[in-house]
């Protein structure tokens, strides 16, 4: 396979979306026709409703052609302003009760014992999350964006947020919210011939919905070892302030410490985020000189980061359309000072050193969800997200006692179409030195999956994931260049020698999603399919090398508890670089690499080389 031909696949997967008519709901033409009425009444409110709506002249799509989705519709109408009278939870154990069925019990002893083990989700966990309030008027919006956030934390597994009518009442209303609990504590270990390693992950600590994990390895031939604790507060006083403290020692006495306070844009009904972080780093590493001769290298950091951001809603309504329209602006300086960092051999051009860096973006997004199921867990609710960014961000940096422009730019969209979902996200940034482009990084990330297919009672579906990464006039050393080593289907290509300034990667998996189950456990079968090429500014854009792997395996997940589904897989690279040819490897990984794409405009930053 010649990479031309590959990079052809690339291009045509990006493209096929611009031939496609997005689907509508009966009544989206109404909401649409509403927007573009207002939008025409000034032109930057008419500029915008270009860049986020399509107008409501294209042509409609056949009914049966229409994406068949897994929706809850859940009728606020009657209710919609109606002030909350009270709001009353109630959350259920993980064994033996229904979301659905509030007549339903645990019936055997194994899950009344397991029940008994669970810190049951305190009720004052749920209300820090809610966005509706006691006292104020129903919002059915927010009601249904206070469901999402419930579901999208790890220790829930499905919510139902109701009205309930209160007798004799005409302005008042009661809300229900039912809240299914997933078992959230994880212990975790593994033992070889060489090591032993222990831990444990807690993902609602004592029900307070806080996290903690912590892992402990140790070596058996000298006794040398290695810690990781975690501990996470995700919301104080229905603040959204989430703060997490780390610290990490590994084998090779490399440590990480620090603390982060942050609230980013959660919700776009969020409008105000920002946060702080405080790092601590210390890790040696092999670098090659100009001979390619590695030698260790000691690196030691400190970094302080700040931003904050606003957003605020562009057109006026209360349709879902109007309201998750923002225009978002955002400040943010970060200063990485270096006491320890690679010698002028290993590292000529000092790009590992201290630097500050001042940034600012602002943007316009959209964020939407979708509500779908069988992707990445077994047949519960998932929240897709739906979406458009517009943004740019500049500013500058003060590094080697230089000062440098920096600019990018960003676009990102996705949605639901006749073949699935799309969702794609360009990027592109440069520093800029007297007139001149440095560092500069193009990239192109990708999410692809098919429509939910039935073959009898398994499902199927077709995911594909490409990256495109090109660097120009990037830095002279190892440090600035991209590889496998972030690829997760690539994990067992991992040598520094392997890089260079382009990267164009692709995974293809076909899921199933198999019947039954083992006492919650659920196999799918996969088969996954990874290519790979590199190049670099002196050869050429990508060279013939195709880098490749075949697995088959299982996803393994189970609904009761909270940890994210695992990969269990056998794979066959044809050429491992100095390694091995027609080579076989086993691997365990969790299933992370096809995470949707994101439309948040927070914390500026960087375009990522990776």
């Amino acid at each position: 396979m010649k990479h031309r031909d590959f990079i052809w696949l690339l291009f045509f997967c990006c493209q096929v979306v611009t031939a496609q008519d997005k689907p509508s709901s009966k009544d989206s033409t109404r909401v649409y026709q509403e927007i573009e009425e207002y939008s025409n009444k000034n032109k930057l409110t008419k500029f915008v409703h270009k860049l986020l709506f399509k107008p409501t002249r294209a042509k409609k799509r056949a009914q049966k052609t229409q994406k068949k989705r897994y929706l809850i519709q859940k009728s606020f109408d009657e209710y919609e302003g109606k002030i909350i009278r009270n709001i009353n939870i109630e959350t259920l154990d993980p064994f033996g009760y229904s979301i659905d069925d509030e007549n339903r019990k645990p019936e055997t002893g194994a899950e009344r014992f397991g029940n008994s083990l669970h810190a049951k989700t305190k009720k004052l966990t749920i209300r820090n999350i809610l966005l509706i309030k006691k006292n104020a008027p129903l919002d059915s919006l927010v009601a249904k964006e206070s469901e999402r956030l419930i579901r999208r934390q790890r220790y829930t597994r499905s919510v139902i947020i109701k009205p309930v009518p209160i007798p004799n009442s005409t302005d008042s209303v009661d809300i229900s919210v039912r809240v299914l609990d997933s078992w959230s504590l994880v212990p975790k270990g593994s033992i070889s011939s060489s090591k032993v390693r222990l831990g444990f992950a807690d993902r609602n600590f004592f029900g307070l919905g806080h996290q903690l994990q912590m892992d402990y390895t140790e070596l058996f031939a000298d006794k040398h070892n290695a810690y990781n604790v975690i501990y996470t507060i995700p919301s104080v006083r229905n603040t959204y302030i989430n703060t997490t403290f780390l610290y990490n020692k590994d084998l090779g006495d490399n440590t990480v410490k620090s603390v982060k306070i942050e609230r980013v844009f959660f919700s776009p009904f969020t409008r105000f985020a920002g946060g702080v972080l405080f790092e601590n780093r210390f890790l040696k590493d092999s670098l090659p000189d100009l001979n390619n001769n590695f030698s260790t290298q000691n690196f030691n950091s400190k970094v302080q980061s700040y931003w904050f951001g606003h957003a605020f809603t562009i057109f006026k309504g209360k349709s879902e359309d109007y309201r998750t329209s923002n225009f978002v602006t955002t400040l943010g300086f970060t200063n990485v000072s270096f006491s320890e960092s690679p010698t002028k051999i290993y590292d000529p051009t000092n790009f590992i050193s201290s630097e500050k860096l001042y940034l600012a973006s602002l943007g316009i997004n959209t964020r939407k969800y979708a509500e779908d199921k069988y992707l990445f867990s077994y047949g519960i609710i998932e929240d897709v997200p739906l979406g458009k960014v517009y943004s740019i961000t500049g500013g500058f940096q003060d590094k080697n006692n230089q000062w440098r422009n920096y600019f990018s730019g960003r676009f990102a969209y996705s949605d639901y179409y006749r073949f699935g979902y799309l969702g794609l996200d360009f990027e592109w940034g440069s520093f800029f030195n007297n007139g001149k482009t440095e560092e500069t990084v193009f990239r192109i990330d990708g999410n692809y999956f098919t429509n939910l297919l039935s073959l009898g009672n398994w499902k199927i579906r077709q995911f594909i994931k490409p990256k495109l990464v090109l660097g120009n006039n990037r830095a002279p050393t190892i440090e600035d260049r991209v590889n496998f080593s972030d690829e997760i289907g690539f994990s067992g290509i991992n040598s520094p020698l392997i890089h260079g300034t382009n990267k164009l990667a692709m995974a293809f998996q076909t899921q199933t999603y198999a019947p039954g189950n083992w006492y919650g456990f659920h196999f799918n079968p996969f088969f996954n399919m990874t290519f790979g090429l590199l190049g670099n500014e002196t050869d050429s854009f990508f060279n013939d090398k195709l880098y490749s792997k075949f697995s088959l395996g299982l996803l393994i997940n189970n609904n009761y508890f909270t940890f994210e589904s695992f990969q269990i897989s056998f794979s066959y690279y044809p050429s491992i670089p100095f390694e091995a040819t027609n080579a076989f490897k086993t691997a365990s990984f969790r299933n992370t690499d096809i995470a949707l794409p994101d439309f948040q405009i927070g914390q500026p930053t960087i375009v990522p080389y990776n």
